[in-house]
């Protein structure tokens, strides 16, 4: 049976598949976050620049960049389970490779082993526009009305594994379980056996997967030969697309140049002072409260007033975090003095509160903008519209933590209060967007 067009794709327990897909999607990033932590370390382990960490991190960005609307549109053809399964165990053997980095540059020295890391990360990144096709099964097997909601789940998955994806991999890396990974016959390093866990991570999703993702019936997409520039080209003729695929992209150079010169931001302020445990503290912090923001309070706040509107205000929050971020510790000056222990300043509550809100703002604004791309793309190129928005963001990652390096080197605040700024005219985006509609509904 075909799905009609505008209707959703049919499987037998859409709420099993759409839980099964989240539970994918939180493996799959667990073993993406269990490589941050090493990912300086090993590259420094070659004797080389730290320049060399800034490319590796953009290399995953822009081949994700690159296959993100490919996988999109190959899942909105082949179907979505395929390609969620292809690119599973692509990640596996992406992240068993990483690992083996370290015997490639014994074998061939600096060249080998830097070579390895950069081919796996490419692989890696490649394989992580699998996203668009997990999006695009949601958005197949779940009624428009209810789209933002279970999309934010997604949001949350994605949290969650940013939580304890580093958590596991600093654990991995220590000292204690090198020493009993030891005796297997694996080579066993504080780089090789995170790289490993995160491969595990993905064979475990796959194999979930495997065994309980369903593919949806639906209406699908003729088999068009198209390229990934004619799918930008055609995204931007789009006026339903268009200002969706811009927001992706600016939102992804804000967010993503902010991630990058956060910790050497409270690394360098005299009023924190912090190290890398520190740092990590807070960002589990906030990784926590995306995860409940994006789970709990998205669904709930778009019944009430719309995914347009939700997308506006997590817009509007995350300018105003961005901007007052580099002056959290001149804000402490006003919050009332906390108690209790002493590393509990009114720098530091100020600091908390900025990021909460952050927090917040991004929460309301990524599965919002998910489902506005969701509801302006037909039913038969969800994967393609996915791919593509998520390609934008991927790119936009590509750029913005390099130009906010440079800018931080200059002014300490100045990549943070550029961040608001490129924030800015996704608002405008939106309130147009809105505005539009509401002429039409009239």
């Amino acid at each position: 049976m075909s799905v009609p067009s505008g209707a959703a794709g049919v499987v037998a327990r859409p709420r099993r598949a759409v839980a099964t897909v989240v539970f994918v999607v939180f493996l799959d990033l667990v073993g993406f976050g269990i490589v941050v932590p090493i990912l300086p370390y090993y590259v420094r382990s070659f004797g080389v620049g730290d320049v060399f960490i800034g490319l590796l991190a953009a290399t995953y960005s822009l081949t994700q960049f690159l296959a993100a609307p490919a996988l999109g549109r190959y899942s909105d053809r082949w179907g979505r389970r395929p390609v969620i399964l292809f690119s599973l165990a692509g990640s596996a053997v992406a992240w068993t490779v990483f690992g083996l980095a370290d015997q490639a540059g014994t074998a061939g020295g600096v060249v080998g082993g830097v070579a390895t890391l950069f081919l796996a990360r490419a692989l890696a990144g490649a394989m992580g526009g699998n996203i668009a096709a997990a999006q695009a099964y949601v958005a197949d097997v779940t009624p428009p009305e209810r789209r933002t909601r279970a999309l934010g789940l997604v949001g949350a998955a994605f949290s969650l594994g940013f939580i304890f994806g580093p958590a596991i991999g600093g654990a991995l890396a220590s000292e204690t379980a090198v020493r009993m990974a030891s005796t297997l016959p694996i080579p066993a390093t504080r780089f090789s056996l995170p790289a490993f866990g995160a491969a595990g991570m993905s064979l475990v999703a796959l194999g979930v997967a495997c065994v309980a993702l369903d593919e949806p019936d639906r209406h699908r997409a003729p088999a068009e030969r198209t390229t990934l520039v004619s799918q930008f080209v055609d995204a931007l003729r789009d006026p339903r697309l268009r200002g969706l695929v811009l927001a992706f992209f600016l939102i992804s150079v804000a967010f993503a140049g902010v991630q990058v010169m956060f910790i050497p931001f409270v690394a360098d302020a005299s009023a924190y002072r912090f190290d890398a445990t520190g740092a990590a503290l807070l960002l589990t912090y906030v990784g926590v409260l995306g995860a409940v923001n994006q789970g709990v309070l998205v669904g709930r706040l778009s019944d009430r007033i719309g995914s347009g509107r939700l997308a506006v205000v997590g817009a509007a929050l995350l300018l105003v975090s961005l901007a007052a971020l580099p002056f959290a510790p001149e804000l402490g000056s006003v919050v009332p003095a906390p108690g209790g222990p002493a590393w509990l300043t009114r720098e530091l509550v100020a600091l908390l509160g900025v990021l909460g809100l952050l927090s917040l703002g991004n929460g309301l604004l990524n599965p919002s903008l998910a489902a506005l791309v969701s509801v302006s793309a037909g039913p038969a190129e969800q994967g393609t519209a996915f791919g593509v928005t998520q390609g934008a963001g991927s790119l936009g990652r590509t750029v913005g933590p390099p130009a906010a390096a440079a800018l931080y080197a200059l002014v300490y605040w100045s990549p943070f209060v550029a961040g608001a700024v490129v924030v800015l005219p996704v608002i405008v985006v939106l309130l147009r967007r809105i505005a539009r509609e509401e002429t039409v509904t009239e």
